[in-house]
């Protein structure tokens, strides 16, 4: 494995670590760590028009007083799942904190103006799917599915959520 994959990975691992989720967890309980952890509340909503012609799975909004994730529709409780995690893993990242290298505000006030600069690029950047940010991402949400997975025998308010 590479150093800069290696990097990513023990990323990954730290952010998890810091959550102290235990190998198993229901959504529920992840959701409780993540709010603690960002000190504000987090929605989750389906979006109908997400998704049907551009491609966008979920999106990552701030509020004042909360994060919203919002989802595009699926058939599978396990895709909806997969969208809301990858989304949940940049929030644990960090991802949101401040402008990094890759969205480092370069996509113009005049675009979207009531956005915050870092937020535009996210939301507009989301194709570029090979990001060391979006690589984290998506690895950090894998591992907390296969941690919910493991608690399959949990009571969780996932299927409440997401059917």
């Amino acid at each position: 494995m590479s150093e800069h994959i290696t990097r990513v990975e023990q990323s990954v691992t730290e952010a998890l670590g810091r959550l102290q989720l235990g190998e198993q967890f229901s959504f529920a309980t992840l959701i409780e760590a993540v709010q603690r952890q960002r000190q504000r509340e987090i929605r989750i909503a389906e979006l109908a028009g997400i998704g049907d012609s551009n491609g966008l799975c979920a999106l990552l909004l701030f509020a004042e007083d909360h994060d919203l994730i919002l989802h595009a529709r699926t058939d599978s409780p396990l895709h909806s799942q997969q969208f809301v995690l990858h989304e949940f893993a940049h929030i644990i990242l960090g991802h949101c904190e401040s402008d990094s290298a890759e969205t480092n505000g370069a996509i113009p006030d005049t675009l979207l103006p009531d956005i915050p600069a870092n937020l535009r690029a996210r939301a507009l950047a989301r194709s570029d799917v090979e990001t060391d940010d979006e690589i984290a991402a998506e690895s950090l949400a894998d591992r907390l599915a296969a941690g919910i997975r493991g608690s399959a025998f949990a009571e969780t308010s996932y299927t409440e959520i997401f059917g």
